[in-house]
């Protein structure tokens, strides 16, 4: 039996759903083993996910540059060993972070079970019930290098008090400011635009809206402003923006990165689900059950029709009008009004 690490390399590469669901475990795991250093391996641009954690290193990798390719990897490999890893947590999983593993042989390694066998079963309509959530699946790594976790009763960081930039943009955080995150990587997970907007524009007559999404978006978004709704696409850093996140009541998200950012700062998020589902395991950490609307399966027995989004027959694309643009307003608000 490996005697236990010291020091754990953890893969998490990509996405920014899959890198923002790391935070609770990787948070859990601080607390609990605060004499075990983490070293993440991950893409440079989510480093600030990780601000909050102690004793945990950040490892940028440089995958379309000298990290790039076979050989890339080997030498990613060389520069890893330097840093005195004895295990290695593979929260990925891919072909890129198998080949890495080649490399580290030698140490102890634990790769995630993604449970791919379950999930197609879930989206081909085999199964329908709750497989297991991927935080769960990211403790069983741990636990199985000799690191149990419990994460019932977690602790989150303090609200992030804003910078200057951030208030000359959006104010001070005095009124209940409700984020919303109107984009998803697929239309088939995207709550249609003018239902959106009956949503956005009731709330506004009683909360300040804060519109999230990327560079794309961007017109889109500038576009809905006034007086009680504003937009940040585009305008602030990833620090920035996860600052702003920890001062919302709310964030209403799709089937996205948005929700999980917001989970791993402990704030309540409201999510809206197309043709992917919850039972796929993708639900936002330590959120209540209830806070999750979702397409009428009556009328669209085929959810989940893929665990991303991607695949669907024809016509499932309109599922998510069966959402009324009511339900979420009142959801919304419930979940304000709930007391913590």
């Amino acid at each position: 039996m490996p005697k236990q690490p010291k020091h754990i390399l953890v893969i998490r590469l990509s996405a920014m759903g899959d890198v923002a669901m790391t935070i609770p475990v990787l948070r859990a795991f601080t607390e609990q083993y605060p004499e075990i250093k983490l070293t993440v391996l991950t893409r440079e641009f989510f480093t600030p996910f990780f601000r909050d954690l102690k004793n945990v290193t950040i490892f940028p990798a440089d995958l379309k540059g000298k990290h790039k390719g076979f050989f890339g990897l080997l030498e990613l490999s060389k520069e890893l060993r330097i840093l005195g890893i004895d295990a290695v947590a593979d929260l990925h999983n891919v072909l890129r972070s198998n080949i890495l593993k080649i490399f580290l042989l030698d140490l102890n390694i634990i790769q995630i079970d993604k449970g791919r066998a379950e999930k197609k079963a879930l989206v081909k309509g085999k199964v329908f019930e709750q497989l297991k959530t991927t935080h769960q699946r990211y403790r069983d790594v741990f636990e199985k290098l000799g690191f149990p976790l419990n994460n019932s009763e977690p602790n989150f960081p303090e609200r992030a008090k804003l910078n200057s930039k951030t208030i000359q943009i959006l104010g001070e955080p005095t009124r209940g400011w409700i984020g919303i995150a109107p984009f998803a990587a697929y239309k088939s997970k995207t709550y249609p635009l003018k239902l959106m907007e009956e949503v956005i524009k009731e709330l506004s007559i009683t909360y300040q809206i804060l519109l999230f999404g990327g560079k794309a978006e961007a017109d889109y978004l500038c576009a809905l402003e006034n007086e009680n709704v504003s937009s940040i696409a585009g305008k602030l850093s990833l620090d920035e923006e996860l600052d702003v996140i920890s001062n919302l009541e709310v964030m209403v998200s799709m089937d996205s990165g948005n929700a999980h950012m917001a989970a791993m700062l402990g704030i309540k998020v409201l999510t809206l689900w197309g043709v992917t589902h919850p039972y796929a395991g993708f639900f936002p950490f330590h959120q209540d059950a209830t806070n999750a609307l979702l397409a009428d399966r009556t009328k669209f027995p085929k959810i989940p029709t893929s665990i991303y989004g991607n695949n669907f027959p024809e016509g499932y694309e309109t599922c998510m009008e069966t959402i009324n643009p009511q339900a979420v307003i009142e959801k919304i608000e419930h979940i304000i009004k709930k007391p913590h």
